[in-house]
């Protein structure tokens, strides 16, 4: 924990929040940024939604200069663009484009994203369930968007329990549009769980189970252990380090 604790109070671009790095993007990382989109966008056609992840560490003058570039390719949201407590910047962001802005997987309890909500800053809320508060907590967030006109997607970049809770979540929510998945490159990610309906996720879509619970079993600790950090060894290591209040989290993404 030391080691984790002494790299977050360096002061470096990765350290620091965005309004304050000074970064500026020149027209040549703008034509960049577009053409790289525009590739993306001829792929896929119009036909299939296509939202970018973070754009992080420049100040929303910067971002606003982004924001209008890809406004032609109908992006479907641009996500954490700013620092979520900075609703003001987040509302004049929002303001200055026609692009669908997204914010949330950092944030802690769905009371934290009322400021954004009813300044009508944003377009989509995007929390992960296992750092929002767990199931319910989510789903409270995505009913009080709802109440708001603002959709909710989901950010899931864990594994087949977690992506099991938000689908779950999100197939309960009126105003779900999408989950986040980070593990289509992962052969093994599917195999961590035993369960009667594997692979979980087929052809982008997961199918929710009609019994209790979240469709999963047991975990499968042999593959689980086919995997294991070597500098951190076993499957289910002990964690009494967590239990004094500490934390290595920011409060920004």
């Amino acid at each position: 924990l030391d080691q984790f604790y002494w790299r977050n109070r360096e002061y470096d671009v990765t350290n620091t929040m965005h309004p304050f790095t000074g970064v500026q993007i020149t027209e040549i990382g703008l034509d960049y940024l577009e053409q790289y989109v525009a590739d993306v966008r001829k792929i896929i056609g119009y036909k299939i939604p296509l939202a970018t992840d973070h754009f992080g560490f420049m100040g929303v003058e910067e971002l606003i200069k982004v924001a209008r570039r890809l406004e032609k390719f109908n992006l479907a949201w641009m996500e954490d663009c700013i620092p979520w407590q900075y609703t003001d910047q987040w509302k004049r962001l929002s303001e200055a484009t026609a692009t669908p802005l997204c914010v949330g997987e950092d944030q802690y309890l769905a009371e934290s994203f009322l400021p954004l909500l009813r300044a009508g800053a944003v377009s989509v809320v995007h929390p992960d369930p296992l750092t929002l508060g767990g199931i319910y907590e989510t789903k409270k967030l995505g009913d009080m968007a709802q109440y708001f006109g603002v959709r909710m997607a989901l950010h899931m970049a864990e594994g087949p329990v977690g992506a099991m809770a938000a689908a779950t979540i999100g197939a309960a929510t009126e105003n779900f549009i999408a989950m986040e998945y980070h593990a289509n490159d992962v052969p093994w990610w599917n195999d961590m769980v035993i369960c009667a309906d594997n692979p979980i996720i087929k052809n982008g879509f997961i199918d929710i189970p009609d019994r209790p619970g979240l469709g999963i079993d047991d975990y499968n600790d042999e593959v689980l252990a086919e995997h294991v950090d070597p500098r951190q060894p076993g499957v289910w290591p002990s964690t009494d380090e967590w239990d004094d209040e500490w934390c290595r989290d920011r409060f920004f993404n």
